[in-house]
């Protein structure tokens, strides 16, 4: 696979084939871009018309659904919050984090609190419940091929992802100021999660990191999606498929007076879920890396601490 080229998958594919592409763009880039998903269209230019509504609103109109020490589970975190691990700057962005409701008093309440919902736009809610519930959907069976790559039966991951702790975060980058000191709009990162699943990464700016050290700029057609690998997917393949750096870099010219809007929605494995590196993925060139096991929500804690938005 030529490394200039991120192919563009058809999720449309017979379930072999797509095993394939998928599973070889993921160990190549850590990335894959695909199409023909099935998220409808029409929820899916209703949620930009809210997502820009929404940040366009006052600021301490925003601030009233900021919940301290959440870590940004919920409702709005404001710009300049979120810090790429290991980074001097903060991020230039503010977000709004839908995630899973719970029955009440379910097992996993602790780690998964109930959503908040602003009093507007009209139809807020409704519209991020349902584009939640049909990620999640696509998510499911993109993991059902990853696992067929891995060997492993096409379920493997359905128990390992039940009432798994996902969050669909609403992104706004604001226009950027000249003179902006070194920071940018996403520091380089990698995810914290299984896989991501990205709208809006139509508009210049998303890069990632190849192999030889080179940046390539990841540009999907119109409404297809981009996924990458997260760092839990990458652990518990023993970095068989890789958790890939990447960034939005701040945009050039006119483009910087302009607003920018993407939608990733993290799939995360339950917050009970025991990390045991997978045994077809350990080798002797590639020895388990990960011999002491961990929680799915213990590893979460741990990275929102680095990244700034848990103390």
């Amino acid at each position: 696979m030529h490394l200039e080229t991120l192919p563009v998958i058809s999720l449309a594919r017979d379930p072999a084939s797509l095993a394939r592409e998928l599973g070889d763009s993921f160990q190549t880039f850590g990335f894959a871009m695909v199409k023909d998903h099935g998220i409808d269209p029409a929820l899916i230019a209703r949620a930009w018309a809210l997502t820009a509504a929404f940040f366009a609103m006052p600021e301490e109109e925003k601030r009233q659904y900021h919940l301290t020490g959440q870590g940004g589970a919920r409702g709005y975190t404001p710009f300049g919050t979120e810090i790429a691990k290991g980074a001097k700057l903060h991020d230039l962005k503010e977000f709004w984090h839908v995630g899973r409701d719970l029955p009440a008093g379910h097992v996993l309440s602790d780690s998964m609190p109930p959503n908040i919902w602003p009093h507007s736009p009209t139809g807020f809610r409704e519209t991020f419940e349902e584009l939640y519930a049909q990620f999640d959907a696509v998510g499911a069976r993109i993991l059902s091929r990853i696992a067929v790559w891995l060997g492993l039966d096409e379920c493997w991951f359905d128990p390992a992802i039940d009432e798994g702790n996902s969050v669909m975060r609403l992104l706004h980058y604001p226009p950027v100021p000249d003179a902006q000191s070194g920071a940018i709009r996403a520091g380089a990162h990698e995810d914290i999660n299984l896989i991501t699943l990205l709208l809006g990464a139509e508009e210049a700016g998303l890069e990632l990191l190849a192999k030889d050290g080179r940046w390539i700029g990841v540009s999907p057609p119109e409404g297809a999606l981009v996924v990458n690998i997260g760092d839990m997917l990458q652990r518990l393949t023993n970095h068989v498929l890789p958790s890939t750096t990447h960034r939005v870099r701040n945009p050039d010219g006119e483009r910087a007076q302009h607003s920018r809007y993407s939608m990733p929605f993290f799939l995360h494995l339950r917050s009970d879920f025991a990390f045991h590196t997978l045994p077809q993925c350990i080798t002797p060139e590639n020895p388990d890396r990960y011999p002491v096991s961990i929680t799915a929500d213990e590893y979460l804690q741990e990275r929102l601490r680095e990244i700034g938005l848990k103390k």
